[in-house]
């Protein structure tokens, strides 16, 4: 994966795997209060959607 991007309500972060970020910044937006995978999470090339912001699916699967 080049990025992760993050949704929860109307937040989105996004994570660039290139600069190597922390674990517990990768961990945090991948997973929810439940110690699950949040969904929907979806994988669009080398990319990674996690959560749902339709303006976001707009931009990366457009």
């Amino acid at each position: 994966m080049d990025e992760i991007i993050s949704m929860r309500g109307t937040k989105v972060v996004r994570v660039k795997m290139k600069e190597k970020p922390a674990r517990a910044e990768v961990l945090a937006a991948l997973l929810g209060p439940s110690g699950n995978l949040r969904a929907p999470t979806v994988r669009r090339g080398r990319t990674l959607l996690v959560g749902f912001v339709p303006e976001v699916y707009d931009e990366v699967v457009a």
